[in-house]
């Protein structure tokens, strides 16, 4: 394959933005801060600066793919499940086997397919555009992906919470084009920019709001569906309060924190959507090359 384009490298640099924006935002109940290692004993920030920039790359590729792809949709899709594939193994090496961000790695992958793909003819990305690609993109991957469950035990944390609760988890966001980033995620982060709060203040308040949507895999993993139940009601009542414009926050994010802890959860899930929803609005809002901000 040909050296990715200027536009594809500039899709990747959003993406690579937006991860790394992602896990330097405090505080995160029960998440990996720059202050806190959340409920996880194998890895910090500067594991996730490592792994961010291992698979960094594989953003840059996958638009590039986009861009130059003359067939349908679906066989790009088997273009950059290969890609992905390879950038899973760097990963892991990586982080010496340590799954930091598969989620987002295949997410941010589709979307940054997506973004080439538009940007390769000629189209202006928009939320709109980017969901409806990302959802033709990933037709029947739930059907095709599980497909192999009729006949063989499930293998992966994936596999067995689709046999055991039926949750289709990060492919069936992107099966259905993100509606979670796009209907919850995204206008939580225009509430907060709009209304005068800095970047981490709006991560955090976007981030309480995916938490009290989002049917969190990482949770329900840990924690069974009651840990899930009693997260999303916890986000929940602190979004009600106001999020991060209710002059107490801060203190209610100590004692949420403390809960994460004590049921040893972490909302990895929604994380990810916290760095989809970035990674889209970069894509979205900020002229190529323009990677300056108004409030930090």
């Amino acid at each position: 394959m040909s050296q990715p384009t200027a536009r594809a490298m500039w899709i990747g640099e959003c993406l690579l933005k937006a991860l790394l924006m992602e896990v330097s935002a405090w505080p995160k109940p029960g998440l990996v801060t720059p202050h806190s290692q959340g409920a996880h004993n194998d890895m910090d920030i500067w594991l996730f600066i490592t792994s961010s920039s291992a698979i960094a790359p594989c953003f840059s590729a996958c638009a590039h793919a986009g861009e130059n792809h003359q067939g349908s949709l679906a066989e790009l899709f088997t273009a950059i499940r290969a890609i992905g594939i390879q950038y899973e193994n760097t990963l892991l090496r990586a982080t010496q086997q340590v799954n930091t961000q598969r989620g987002i790695l295949f997410s941010g992958a589709v979307l940054a397919a997506a973004a080439g793909w538009l940007s390769g003819r000629g189209e202006t990305l928009s939320y709109r555009a980017l969901s409806h690609c990302v959802a033709e993109l990933c037709r029947d991957l739930c059907r095709r992906d599980y497909a192999a469950l009729a006949v063989r035990p499930a293998r992966t944390h994936g596999e067995k919470l689709y046999a055991e609760f039926g949750i289709t988890g990060v492919r069936g966001e992107a099966e259905q084009g993100f509606p979670l980033a796009c209907q919850v995620g995204l206008p939580a982060l225009h509430q907060a920019l709009d209304n005068g709060l800095g970047w981490r203040e709006s991560l955090i308040h976007t981030l309480l709001t995916l938490m009290s949507h989002c049917d969190d895999t990482t949770v329900l993993f840990r924690g069974g569906q009651q840990a899930l139940a009693e997260m999303q009601q916890y986000a929940r009542r602190l979004v009600a309060q106001g999020g991060m414009f209710n002059p107490a926050i801060e203190r209610e994010l100590d004692n949420f924190n403390s809960w994460c802890l004590d049921k040893w959860v972490s909302p990895g899930g929604s994380a990810d959507l916290l760095a989809l929803c970035l990674a889209m609005y970069f894509l979205c809002r900020q002229p190529q090359g323009d990677m300056t901000e108004g409030r930090i």
